[in-house]
């Protein structure tokens, strides 16, 4: 049997910590008949968040900010209280989706926590991404798996992505790629300066 194709959204979940405290983090998600799919890593906050907790939102952002500061321990994203759950929401959101988690499967290396939606909230429009905020998450998302990739492939795509930035980044962006292409150089990858 041919695999489907799944649509991955990358946005940012907000989990609550024992102590109550929000806890974004960058998160490929699925859509599945009208419910949402989360597949943290396990070990992890927003792993452990759910699993206690079994609430959370869903952010759409154009910040890419957010996407490269949870990578690089900048995490004091401002947060407002949801309307039908006990969670917080993105203050910069453009929409958010409030979230009952109703399945749970623990599997290895990514749990998998189904839940449906509560409510939908849009709060401005999305007017999409232009290309350097496109390459600020493929980097965010290189810059999660450095451990798992070649050195050179970082070192390849970190070039190409690099074009997007020159050509089209705001200060948004500038601040984001650089808070990235710190972290990729504190882990050892040496990258071109041009």
């Amino acid at each position: 049997m041919a695999q489907q194709n799944k649509k991955i959204y990358e946005v940012i979940v907000t989990t609550l910590s024992e102590e109550g405290m929000a806890h974004s983090a960058p998160m490929g998600i699925t859509e599945s008949e009208a419910q949402i799919i989360i597949q943290p890593f396990k070990p992890s906050a927003t792993y452990n968040n759910l699993k206690r907790h079994r609430q959370c939102t869903v952010n759409f952002t154009d910040d890419v900010r957010v996407f490269a500061g949870a990578l690089t321990g900048r995490r004091n994203w401002s947060t407002l209280p949801c309307q039908q759950i006990e969670g917080q929401y993105l203050e910069q959101a453009l929409a958010h989706i409030e979230l009952e988690l109703v399945d749970f499967d623990d599997t290895d290396p990514r749990a998998r926590f189904t839940g449906s939606i509560i409510k939908e909230i849009t709060h401005r429009p999305f007017r999409g991404f232009n290309r350097a905020q496109n390459a600020v998450i493929e980097a965010a998302v290189l810059t999660s798996r450095l451990q798992m990739l070649p050195v050179e492939k970082v070192q390849q795509e970190i070039s190409y992505l690099k074009i997007a930035i020159d050509k089209t980044a705001g200060d948004r962006e500038h601040e984001a790629w650089g808070w990235l292409m710190d972290k990729i150089e504190d882990y050892g990858i040496e990258l071109t300066h041009d």
